[in-house]
């Protein structure tokens, strides 16, 4: 990330804290992200591995990640109703446990 130098970067200085203004923040963003001790520790090793960075790898994977799930399809309920005209008159406005009752009516349940 490039920083614009001290001399002209506009800074605010308050009780002993500097808070420099980058340069390129619209194109790039700085987060924290907080995962496992042992994920950290193995990213960082594959990182050596494979003479690439942290950053490198992480950016990969979501990349990945974003890629894959782009092209699922939301989730559709298919249409499973059976041949009839939809709830017994008698029924209209019967609540749940009446339903139920009336399905199961001489079934033993």
């Amino acid at each position: 990330m490039s920083r614009v130098p001290a001399a002209i970067a506009p800074s605010h200085r308050t009780q002993g804290c500097h808070i420099d203004v980058f340069h390129d923040t619209f194109c790039h963003m700085k987060t924290t992200v907080e995962i496992p001790d042992s994920l950290l520790e193995q990213t960082k090793q594959l990182a050596m591995r494979e003479r690439t960075t942290v950053r490198a790898l992480m950016e990969e994977g979501l990349r990945r990640i974003v890629a894959e799930r782009k092209g699922t399809k939301a989730f559709k309920l298919r249409k499973a109703s059976f041949r009839g005209k939809g709830l017994h008159p008698q029924l209209a406005g019967a609540e749940w446990r009446e339903i139920r009752d009336t399905i199961y009516e001489g079934r033993g349940a």
